[in-house]
């Protein structure tokens, strides 16, 4: 008809209620990769302190150097064993992203995590039995520099190379590393593993430095022992939950 538009007359209202939806789907996928980012960097840091929790020889010589020297001569002596030990996480983490192929089988990580379950096991009974009182020897008097302490925890923690197989069995048991993971993430990932020994040793040393005249060397020995029964209960959890296809962690 004359005066009428030969187009037809479309209804906004369905398109706006399409792109109400797509934009509501962009969001929720926005919130998950956050949501798996935030459970990537929780897993690096509690590596970061299980790593770190065990006192040997080097948390033993951190301890002493807390009570000899003071707080923050123990605390650099931590930060030198904490970067030693990020050094044998990246070079456990890419040398275990060279099997990606391996990796992508869903079989190989079930197989991955239980072997990964069976090595934190013994590493949590090693620790619960181990006195790390042994390891006790004589502190010189001189205090050193700061860089000094630093150093030698360092160099100390670096001579350990068998802590390598104690991160593959945390990155197998927490699937830290998997294939199409970006780099930043990784990056963020080991950064949170630094954070967490970082964050342990601060800990530690604030502590022995609060109680420095009612600390004993059983408290050290106790430690061992619940930290030791924590990681044995975790890993059982862990073995049993991937033989049940329960993904506890």
């Amino acid at each position: 008809m004359p005066g009428w538009s030969s187009k037809k007359n479309v209804n906004p209202v369905p398109s706006l209620a399409k792109k109400s939806h797509l934009c509501s789907m962009n969001l929720h996928y926005a919130w998950l990769e956050q949501f798996s980012l935030l459970e990537f960097l929780v897993k690096g840091f509690i590596i970061g302190v299980v790593v770190s929790a065990p006192l040997g020889p080097v948390g033993v010589l951190c301890i002493q150097r807390t009570l000899n020297k003071g707080r923050w001569y123990g605390f650099v002596t931590g930060v030198g064993a904490a970067l030693s030990d990020i050094m044998y996480s990246l070079m456990t983490g890419y040398g275990m992203s060279f099997i990606y192929d391996f990796l992508q089988r869903p079989s190989n990580i079930f197989y991955l995590q239980l072997i990964g379950s069976i090595m934190l096991f013994f590493f949590g009974l090693y620790t619960f039995r181990s006195n790390p009182v042994h390891a006790l020897r004589p502190v010189s008097t001189s205090k050193g520099t700061l860089v000094h302490n630093f150093v030698t925890a360092f160099f100390v923690t670096l001579s350990n190379p068998l802590i390598i197989f104690l991160f593959i069995g945390f990155f197998a048991r927490f699937s830290f590393v998997l294939p199409g993971i970006p780099v930043y993430e990784q990056t963020l990932g080991y950064l949170a593993i630094f954070a967490g020994a970082i964050t342990w040793w601060f800990s530690i040393t604030y502590f022995v430095n609060k109680v420095r005249t009612r600390f004993n060397l059983r408290g050290i020995w106790i430690l061992n022992r619940v930290i030791g029964g924590i990681v044995i209960v975790a890993s059982l959890a862990g073995f049993f939950g991937t033989l049940l296809g329960k993904s506890l962690y």
